[in-house]
């Protein structure tokens, strides 16, 4: 098995030279004040540059909020609750957050209230659900009824965006967790994976899949209401989340993701993508979609932990033993899945996002 792709000649010479500053951010002299983020009432003028981020105090979230805004974005960031409020301050204090104090606003609602969310939503163009849950006890990782509140805040954001008059695209964090668990033993050859498989709820249940199974229901649910309420929705399906303090920042998810790596590993499928190429995926997709080139689903990676050594090298990055990634084998041998012409897998490529500047 494996995940269908395509090459991108020009992808490893790109230097992301990202979280660069729009500008400093202000801060008062005498008792530090946090300004970077501004009230929910802040006036923007610009309403086509004006998006709304949900859970912008997740590893995530916050990185696409400063891509936005080095695209030029007003961004209002949505949170659940003042822990996030405070998260967010620690970071502008720490000079992670990088934009204008005019560009970036904060409000607070909840995602299981629908009138919250709409007046959250209200006048911003567009909306990116980032589908952010974390456990908050820290010691359960991602639970079952985790992939519960999921799938029902995802339903509880569309149809809040379907509502607000202002919002007329939205873009929804998947993951390709929600495509590769699926029973293909009945097959003599495995499929590869691509934009149109999606993974089987029960097989994810029976393996207590939990994230798999969040990711699913968050996105089948969004395409139901999209249908449904006739709402303009792209989704995009990442690998494994990595960056700069990953595993500090995103240890939930992190941890979540890699339930069944063994077998993902085994069969070419445990792919990741770097958070700020994540990031920029999802806004090159959104800007797509005002010319209505971007549509459906897209599988977003810029590499697969193929050998011995890439497992190592993500088991140290994440902190945990190479063998939970790989298995105890140490004569394993990597199946070789891509042996395809390059016109095939073109074909199969048409909808995947082999980096950020993939085809939309």
């Amino acid at each position: 098995m494996g995940i269908a792709r395509t090459h991108d000649e020009d992808y490893e010479t790109r230097e992301f030279k990202t979280l660069v500053a729009l500008a400093a951010m202000e801060r008062r002299k005498d008792n530090g004040e946090f300004k970077g983020l501004t009230s929910h009432s802040s006036v923007v003028d610009l309403q086509d540059k004006l998006v709304c981020v949900t859970s912008g105090a997740s590893f995530f979230g916050f990185a696409l909020v400063n891509r936005l805004l080095l695209h030029g974005y007003f961004v209002r960031v949505l949170v659940a609750n003042q822990e996030d409020v405070e998260k967010l301050r620690e970071m502008e204090i720490s000079g992670e957050m990088m934009g204008c104090k005019s560009k970036i606003s904060v409000v607070m609602a909840k995602p299981n209230e629908i009138q919250g969310l709409m007046e959250a939503f209200d006048g911003c163009c567009g909306v990116f659900h980032t589908s952010s849950f974390a456990d908050p006890a820290g010691l359960s990782g991602y639970s079952k009824s985790m992939a519960e509140m999921e799938g029902k805040a995802s339903e509880n954001v569309m149809k809040a965006c379907a509502r607000t008059p202002s919002v007329k695209h939205c873009v929804l964090t998947s993951s390709l967790l929600a495509c590769i668990w699926r029973d293909d033993s009945q097959y003599e050859l495995p499929p590869l994976v691509n934009h149109s498989c999606w993974s089987n709820e029960s097989l994810c249940v029976d393996k207590k899949l939990w994230y798999a199974l969040g990711k699913l229901k968050a996105e089948k649910v969004a395409w139901k209401i999209a249908e449904e309420m006739s709402l303009n929705l792209t989704t995009i399906c990442p690998g494994l989340i990595t960056g700069h303090e990953f595993s500090y920042r995103n240890p939930t998810a992190t941890i979540a993701y890699l339930k069944g790596a063994q077998e993902m590993y085994a069969n070419g499928l445990l792919a990741a993508v770097d958070v700020r190429r994540l990031a920029e995926a999802h806004v090159s997709v959104f800007e797509a979609m005002k010319t209505t080139t971007a549509f459906g689903r897209y599988i977003c990676f810029d590499r697969i932990i193929q050998c011995e050594d890439e497992a190592e090298k993500l088991a140290d990055e994440i902190g945990i033993p190479r063998n939970k990634i790989s298995g105890n084998s140490s004569d394993f041998v990597f199946p070789n899945c891509f042996e395809l012409s390059n016109k095939k897998l073109a074909n199969l490529m048409s909808r995947t996002l082999r980096s950020c500047y993939g085809e939309s």
